[in-house]
């Protein structure tokens, strides 16, 4: 084991120095939350790939095709979709807007005070995602140092939560593109290869496992509906999505990188599903799926390679922890504790930290009681879409919709998911179907019933769809002669 201790304090060693390195340029708001609004199509792309591709894309997309064959691609499948369908039709708009929010652009386009209920659902989304993939470091350190799960997560959280807290989107940009260099070799490159390879190939893996294994709708038409809604939706508006749109340095550079990113998502479900498959044609009687990825580690790769594999998974799980810390913290300071008095300006860059550090800790206790990668992600994204997808949609394509509408319409998703959530339990198809119904009712009925949105509102937001740059910030340059923000 002595080579891949090695390797991953290797890894580690470079993820803090690339961190300390991000603080020397995270100089102003804009710097810690966006990266400055200055990223290039090749950095954009890495990153945007790297924030999506978390613990339970991984360990939880092994752990699915373990149980289900090929078909628990569909999780990961969906994520992707979800990223081609935002870059595709929404990335343009969100990119002119320049907020850093999305209660920040559901005020804008309603009038304002919709971003406090906005905001607690979002934190809410943003929270659970940064503890999901907190939780899942418990299964690479029991690998490398068979140390108890609590103690893991409290390595693989004070790594990422050191580096955020240093250079904010900055240092997680950096640390992103080392990570998707990271994770592409590890996983698609080497374990994959090695998986089918031991597994006897396809042909041998045929014979060991039930025909289902190999049916690409094998885990249910119900379950496949459901993850689209959850989780191709749930991509359309997540915070911690958006936050990576809003670092791109053009339109372009957004629409362009960032579906290249959902293409690679695409391959990167397969994969992890055919991982998940060979595992089970080997080990068959895990006791636990949830162990799957990391047996087939263990058991099949030498050290020093192994090392490498194991950092790949951790490049996936921190990249996501990372990139959803930080938009908690945003969502934090932006919509919430701004509205109990703090002032913009003096000390933002210093507040915005401390927040980042205060939530990361708080990931790592939560992440410490919660057992279940994929159920924990369910819960963020079942909340998540419940609760904003319809007053987002309606924001963008629905100029009759009301502050009212949008307001109750929330209020009523969330409330109805997490009732459901309690009767019918997590892992349940019946939250998200409820609260999305309840809440485009809702948001329908009650800007009917109220007055439409002032035109000088409307006038506002279509002005900053045209490009009109938000107050008080200066338009990102379209060259910028830095190393950095010249890719």
């Amino acid at each position: 084991m002595a080579g891949d201790y090695a390797v991953i304090a290797l890894y580690i060693a470079g993820m803090l120095g690339v961190g300390w390195f991000g603080l020397r340029l995270a100089r102003t708001k804009s710097d810690y939350l966006v990266a400055g609004r200055r990223l290039g199509w090749v950095m954009y792309s890495g990153t945007m790939s790297a924030v999506v591709l978390g613990g339970a894309s991984t360990v939880g997309g092994v752990k699915l095709g373990y149980t289900y064959g090929v078909s628990g691609a569909w999780l990961v499948i969906t994520i992707g979709l979800g990223i081609l369908v935002l870059h595709a039709v929404f990335a343009r708009r969100l990119v002119k807007l320049r907020v850093y929010t999305v209660g920040e652009m559901l005020d804008l386009r309603y009038g304002g005070a919709t971003s406090t209920i906005s905001g607690v659902v979002m934190w809410v989304y943003t929270l659970m995602l940064t503890v999901t993939s907190t939780l899942a470091f418990a299964t690479i350190f029991k690998v490398l140092f068979n140390v108890p799960g609590w103690a893991g997560i409290a390595i693989g959280g004070a790594i990422v939560v050191l580096y955020s807290v240093l250079g904010g989107m900055w240092s997680i940009t950096l640390t992103d593109i080392v990570q998707f260099g990271v994770k592409t070799v590890g996983i698609l490159f080497i374990l994959l290869p090695v998986a089918i390879s031991s597994a006897g190939g396809f042909g041998e893996m045929t014979k060991r496992l039930d025909a289902t294994y190999f049916e690409f709708t094998a885990i249910g038409g119900q379950t496949i509906f459901t993850y689209v809604l959850v989780y191709t939706f749930g991509l359309l508006i997540g915070q911690d999505i958006w936050q990576r749109v809003f670092t791109a340095r053009t339109p372009a550079v957004a629409t362009g990188g960032g579906i290249l990113s959902g293409v690679y998502c695409l391959v990167y479900g397969v994969a992890g599903a055919l991982i998940g498959t060979a595992a089970k044609a080997l080990y068959p009687d895990l006791g636990s799926a949830q162990d799957a990825f990391a047996t087939i580690v263990e058991r099949l790769l030498p050290t020093g390679v192994r090392g490498l594999v194991l950092a790949a998974a951790l490049s996936a799980m921190m990249s996501t922890a990372s990139g959803a810390l930080i938009a908690c913290s945003t969502v934090s300071t932006s919509d919430l504790l701004s509205k109990v008095g703090l002032r913009k300006g003096t000390g933002e860059l210093r507040r915005n930290r401390i927040t980042t550090l205060v939530l990361g800790l708080a990931a790592i206790g939560i992440a410490m009681i919660v057992d279940d990668v994929v159920n924990a992600l369910t819960i963020a994204y079942d909340v998540l879409v419940g609760g904003l997808l319809v007053a987002i949609v309606g924001a963008l394509f629905w100029k009759r919709g009301t502050r009212h509408g949008a307001y109750a319409s929330m209020i009523a998703g969330t409330v109805v998911v997490i009732t459901f959530m309690i009767v019918d339990g997590v892992d349940a198809n019946s939250p998200i179907y409820w609260g999305l119904g309840a809440s485009l009712v809702v948001h329908v009925v009650v800007s009917l019933a109220t007055p439409r949105t002032p035109a000088s509102t409307l006038d506002t937001w279509t002005a900053r769809l045209n490009g009109s740059a938000a107050t008080g910030e200066t338009p990102a340059p379209h060259q910028e002669s830095g190393a950095v923000s010249s890719v």
